[in-house]
């Protein structure tokens, strides 16, 4: 098991002066980055020949606020297959577990521009690592046609990581960005009363499909909900191409509020209800 020592920036802070949810998922890169780095060389060499995330699970189970400690995430290797291999976090504060996290990855072909299997130095220095965990369980995905909430995406030239794509954390600033258009338009956020405002990320799961490119124009992200209950909402998303009807990845999020739904909140929500 692999311990990276993370440090809190005042700017991955949101609204609510919690470490905001993306920002969690900023952490695991780094952590994951250090692991692959701080390995033998055909590890290390998985970062410059490619390597592609392909799925997220995260568990939000404390939120943070700003410290200048730093953040504790453990790391193992949680499978490995003949074509990608997952990762497993726990992030601590202090002796506090705030989080738990899966990661699946891929390794990828730069020169040929394709996925390729792993090698038989790669399987074995991975399973040298293997130590499974309990899985997460995911949250069930969802299908819809239309009617949904749909959120102009433009990709900016700073999203793109060091293979020329939008990196993979910044999938979860664009889901959020949609999430939080469909919030405010139906409920009028910000509201004059706080409370109502304090909802916070529990649970989201990303599948990563095909690789997002910068261009001008923009892409969108369609959102519907797919569960009310007591305090809690459960959305789903894509991220997609309208003239070419490819989905680029799909998310699923639980939100937990501070106090119940309303009647009023659910009359709001309904029409995006699937």
């Amino acid at each position: 098991m692999s311990r990276y020592p993370c440090p809190i920036r005042w700017a991955d802070l949101d609204a609510q002066g919690h470490l905001n949810n993306a920002a969690y998922v900023d952490y695991l890169q780094e952590a994951r980055v250090h692991f692959l780095l701080a390995g033998p060389p055909a590890l290390q060499a998985l970062l410059s020949t490619g390597v592609l995330v392909v799925g997220h699970q995260v568990e939000y189970l404390q939120p943070v606020t700003f410290t200048t400690r730093t953040l504790d995430i453990d790391l193992w290797v949680d499978s490995v297959g003949g074509s990608r291999f997952g990762l497993g976090y726990e992030l601590f504060d202090g002796a506090t577990l705030i989080g738990r996290a899966r990661t699946a990855l891929v390794p990828f072909d730069l020169a040929t521009d394709s996925l390729r299997r792993l090698t038989g130095e790669e399987r074995a220095l991975l399973s040298a690592a293997l130590a499974p965990a309990e899985p997460l369980r995911p949250v069930p995905d969802v299908r819809w046609n239309g009617g949904d909430h749909v959120y102009p995406l433009r990709i900016r030239w700073s999203d793109l990581d060091s293979y020329g794509h939008a990196n993979n954390v910044k999938y979860y600033d664009y889901i959020q960005e949609a999430r939080i258009a469909l919030m405010t338009a139906s409920l009028g956020w910000p509201a004059e009363d706080g409370a109502a405002n304090v909802w916070l990320v529990v649970r989201q799961d990303l599948d990563y499909r095909k690789p997002l490119d910068f261009r001008e124009a923009p892409y969108e992200v369609g959102t519907v909900i797919s569960q009310l209950g007591n305090r809690s909402i459960t959305l789903a998303a894509e991220i997609r191409d309208r003239p070419s009807g490819t989905v680029y990845a799909s998310a699923r999020t639980i939100l937990v509020g501070r106090a119940p739904l309303t009647d009023d909140q659910r009359m709001a929500l309904g029409p995006w209800l699937r």
